[in-house]
């Protein structure tokens, strides 16, 4: 349970490519991305500096946004533009276990109950 973000490592070896028993959730080189638990990673650089959009009404949204099971293709899932407390956003640096990392995906799986980052 709990929010998730799928991240790629910068400079150490991660768990797989952003892409998860056959859903693609993010791109990143072989072996260089991990998800984790939003309490695993701490901000370490800002924010993009661009806004994001107003997010839409959460029924909305969800109606829009295709399932795990829905895109079993080579096109990544779409992602949030924070987590839902706001204090990390997709592009941002952070750090993973010590180990620098950038966020690549906010938003729920198919292999895990809970929103992934």
């Amino acid at each position: 349970k709990g929010e998730w973000l799928g991240v790629e490592l910068t400079d150490a070896k991660g768990m797989h490519d952003g892409t998860v028993l056959g859903v693609p959730y993010f791109e990143c080189q072989a072996g260089m991305g991990v998800f984790a638990q939003l309490v695993q990673l701490s901000g370490s650089g800002a924010a993009p500096s661009t806004v994001p959009a107003a997010p839409l009404p959460p029924a909305i949204a969800a109606a829009m946004a295709p399932t795990a099971s829905e895109n079993l293709g080579s096109t990544p899932l779409p992602s949030k533009e924070t987590t839902t407390d706001s204090s990390i956003a997709l592009g941002q640096q952070v750090m993973w276990n010590g180990k620098n990392a950038v966020v690549r995906y906010i938003g729920d799986v198919g292999f895990s109950k809970g929103e992934w980052l």
